[in-house]
This record gives structure tokens, C-alpha cells and sequence, in this order.
């Protein structure tokens, strides 16, 4: 498809001099700094995007998965220029959409965010912030698109790979982390939240992995995000909390699909621990009321991926309760299980006399739990 002649005139404005860029690059630490202020515009392809993206960035792609495929072999069998040509045929008739999108997201950014965190317009226009892959051409042709139509652009130097870069070495540091622990139907979630609504710094990583981490975790819930995307999720909320003491759950290393990062993983190992002790019976008619809810199919779905360890017995005879609609007489059986595979993830850890605090809860009450909680901490400070 063949350049517009509106486009023609502006790339020749464009390249005679006539137009000024005020384009400013910023490194990652002023990407950081700025990213909660003014929109952010990822302008790889919808692939690229979908796979993994730097949290709360927009879609804004330049080029559609398979335009991208063409220019790149294109760069590969025949060079630069002519791959450069290509893109711009497929890019000028893409220019107007582009800005009319941009104005769309910043009327609605401006809308939802505090006037005095929205940096005010300045004589170029609103501020944005764009990024490709590798801070290139991408994010250059777009970044001179929108700053001739009027806005203040600032481009990241060394795009999404950065970004990325920076999200793994946070990954990689020392957190103060108090883990959360207790057996299944424990509350723990809930209880996370209470501590979070009490002023408490806390790290939901089952919000973050859209699972609740058993084998029934996913039931109910959106699909999970890809592991490079739940690690930068991870990354920038790790960033958030930086040396605050931080309430995590106790999990396994796997959530459904996903893996916690190794490093972050063996921190969590390392630190104290802080077991809640419900009666069985508070915890089974926690979890029956909970899981209840879940669709009959969907849970015998769940009950069959773990037959090899639950035993043909047992699994057996908790469908078949399930199936009479006899609940807790199926989640007794369940709960069972996950006390047994909980109890050895718990007990796998180096010296974990000296890292576990153990607080005595008659039930699953998450105001009075999280009273213990915090008195236990103050009596251990």
C-alpha cells in the first residue's frame, strides 16, 4: 500500500528541516519515575505485546504481526533501505488512526488520574511515553509522528529489552519478606487483605498468577499471564515495596502454569515464617463454603489431574460425593491431601525451628487473625 500524499508532505517537511523535533529519550531510571504520571505506548506488534509487556503500557503497534514478518525478512535478504521503504508504505496510512488513538487514551488518562499527578500541557502538548523492542526505529518513526502532531514525547532509550533487563536483576535481590503460612482453608488470601486494609505492605502473588495455586486454583479465574509477564508483574511490584517489611503467602514454587523465579523463590525459603493453626473443621467448612460455588464439572476436572497422587481410591470416592452433591464430604477428602503435600513443602526448609512462629487460631476469622499476627510481631520485635 503506497504512502498518502499528506504523508509524503510531512515526511518531506520532515526531512527538509522544516519540522523541529523535541523528542526527549530517557534512560530506565527516568522511565520509572515518569511511568505512573503520563500514559505509556508500546509500539511493537500485537504479538510481541500479548506475549509480554511492561505493566500498564497500551497497545499502540506500528507494524501488525505479519508486516513485521515481511520487514524482517525483508531487512535480512535485501537490506536496510529497502526494508525501511516497505514500513513506511504500511506506516503512513496508519498515521492519522495512530494520533486520533493517543488523543482517545490521554483524554481518558487525564480523566482518571489526580490533575496534579498528570503533568500539566506544556507548549508541545500532553506528555506521552513510547517504546519499541530495542528503542529503535519503531519507537523513533512514532515518537516523530507524535511530537509533530503536537505532543511532549519522551521515547525509552533501549525499549522493552530495558525494561526486561531490569526487571530480572529485581528479581534477583534481598527482600523483607514475613511469610504467611497455614494449611489449605487457613484464609490466608483474606487474611493478606486484611493486614493490606491495617496500613501492612503485602505481595499478592496468586493475584498477580491469576491462580490460587492448587490444582482447583484456576477455576473461576482469568487466564494466567505468561511467565515472562508474571515475572514483570512480580519485578514491579517488588520495586514498589523496595525495604519494607512485606507480607507474602507461603506457595509452592509452581502457580497453576507458572513458576516463581528461582532467586526470589529461595528468599522466600529463607525468611520467618508464620504459621496460623485452624482445627480441620474450621478449615473444611471454610473451603466447602468457598469452593461450593465452583462449577461441578470444572471441580471433577480438577479432582482427576491429581488422581496419581490422591489414589484411584480416593479419587473415587471424592467424585462421587461430589456428584451427590455431598460437598463437605468431598473436600474432607481433599483437604486431607493438600494437608499431607503442604506439610512437606513446609518442613523443606533449612533450620526451620529458628524461622517458624506458630499462632494458635480457633477459626477463620481474618480481623482477629491478623490481631495475632501483628501482636506476634511485636512481641518478636
Amino acid at each position: 500500500m503506497p504512502l498518502t500524499n499528506s504523508s509524503v508532505t510531512i515526511l518531506k517537511g520532515y526531512f527538509s528541516g522544516t519540522i523541529i523535533m523535541a523528542i526527549t529519550k530517557i534512560d530506565i531510571e527516568h522511565f520509572l519515575k515518569l511511568q505512573h504520571q503520563v500514559p505509556v505506548f508500546d509500539v511493537r506488534s500485537p504479538g510481541e505485546y500479548q506475549h509480554a509487556q511492561i505493566p500498564g503500557a497500551y497497545s499502540l503497534p506500528l507494524f501488525s504481526d505479519e508486516e513485521r514478518k515481511v520487514i524482517g525478512t525483508l531487512y535480512k535478504q535485501e537490506g536496510k533501505q529497502r526494508a525501511i521503504k516497505e514500513g513506511l508504505d504500511y506506516f503512513g496510512p496508519k498515521m492519522r488512526a495512530m494520533v486520533s488513538q493517543v488523543e482517545k487514551i490521554v483524554e481518558t488518562w487525564k480523566e482518571k488520574t489526580d490533575a496534579e499527578v498528570y503533568p500539566k500541557a506544556t507548549a508541545e502538548g500532553p506528555s506521552i511515553i513510547v517504546h519499541c523492542w530495542r528503542g529503535g526505529m519503531r519507537s523513533g518513526a512514532v515518537a516523530w509522528l507524535l511530537d509533530l502532531y503536537g505532543f511532549q514525547v519522551y521515547q525509552l532509550i533501549g525499549g522493552y529489552k530495558v525494561f526486561r533487563n531490569w526487571a530480572l536483576i529485581q528479581l534477583q535481590k534481598e527482600y523483607a519478606l514475613r511469610i504467611l503460612a497455614g494449611y489449605t482453608g487457613s484464609g490466608k488470601t483474606v487474611l493478606l487483605h486484611s493486614l493490606k486494609e491495617q496500613g501492612e505492605t503485602v505481595l499478592d502473588l496468586e493475584m498477580l498468577a491469576s491462580h490460587k495455586g492448587s490444582a482447583f486454583g484456576g477455576i473461576g479465574l482469568p487466564p494466567q499471564p505468561s511467565q515472562e509477564m508474571f515475572e514483570n508483574l512480580l519485578a514491579t511490584e517488588l520495586f514498589k515495596i523496595g525495604s519494607q517489611p512485606c507480607w507474602v503467602e507461603d506457595e509452592s514454587q509452581r502457580i497453576g502454569q507458572l513458576h516463581i523465579p528461582h532467586s526470589f523463590w529461595k528468599t522466600m525459603r529463607a525468611k520467618p515464617v508464620f504459621f496460623i493453626e485452624i482445627p480441620f473443621e474450621e478449615r473444611l467448612q471454610f473451603i466447602t463454603e468457598d469452593y461450593g460455588k465452583c462449577d461441578p464439572q470444572q471441580m471433577q476436572q480438577s479432582i482427576e489431574r491429581i488422581q496419581k497422587r490422591l489414589g484411584p481410591l480416593e479419587t473415587k470416592t471424592a467424585i462421587q460425593h461430589l456428584q451427590l452433591g455431598e460437598l463437605e464430604a468431598c473436600f474432607a477428602i481433599l483437604l486431607k491431601y493438600y494437608d499431607k503435600y503442604y506439610l512437606k513443602g513446609l518442613t523443606n526448609r533449612e533450620n526451620l525451628e529458628g524461622l517458624i512462629n506458630k499462632i494458635p487460631c480457633s477459626n477463620v476469622d481474618r480481623l482477629i487473625n491478623a490481631e495475632k499476627l501483628l501482636e506476634c510481631i511485636t512481641a518478636n520485635t
